[in-house]
């Protein structure tokens, strides 16, 4: 035989129940909450310049210009070999001859994970990364060889 217990509550507890209870159930009334005040962006204080390349221009503002060219390559054509990306750059005032590139392809004949490319620039390389996973760069001194890349790269003869 089964036995039911009914528990009485205490009036005080039946008090704290209750609220409780009608807490729960009001909180999914509230209004959400108030949206944050807008902060002030570059976009407001009107536009920006895009950037340049000049014989003058600094290896900051280079950097600046040769990232602006590679990002739009890859993000905006989803192009990653090296003769499209080379190409890009010297289209836009790069030297080619000042370039490094490396192979689009593996020693076995595969697709690169990833193609880096680098424009020689005084004592300072513009280096630029592209594959699967996106796109990177920096701005990094020449290395002791005078070059930018580290390792084998392949010949820009177009």
């Amino acid at each position: 035989m089964t036995t039911t217990r009914i528990v009485a509550l205490r009036p005080v507890a039946l008090r704290v129940a209750t609220v409780v209870l009608a807490a729960a159930g009001l909180a999914g009334c509230t209004s959400e909450a108030p949206a944050p005040a807008p902060t002030s962006s570059a976009a407001e204080a009107g536009p920006t310049a895009a950037p340049t390349l000049g014989p003058d221009s600094t290896t900051e503002e280079a950097y600046a210009y040769f990232d602006s060219v590679a990002r739009q390559v890859v993000d905006g054509d989803g192009a990653r070999d090296g003769r499209t990306i080379v190409d890009a750059l010297v289209a836009a005032g790069f030297d080619k001859t000042a370039m490094q590139v490396t192979s689009d392809t593996t020693s076995r004949g595969h697709a690169a994970d990833s193609v880096q490319f680098s424009v020689l620039r005084g004592d300072d390389c513009l280096i630029g990364q592209a594959g699967a996973a996106g796109y990177s760069s920096q701005s990094a001194p020449v290395l002791g060889s005078g070059t930018c890349l580290v390792g084998t790269t392949r010949t820009i003869d177009w």
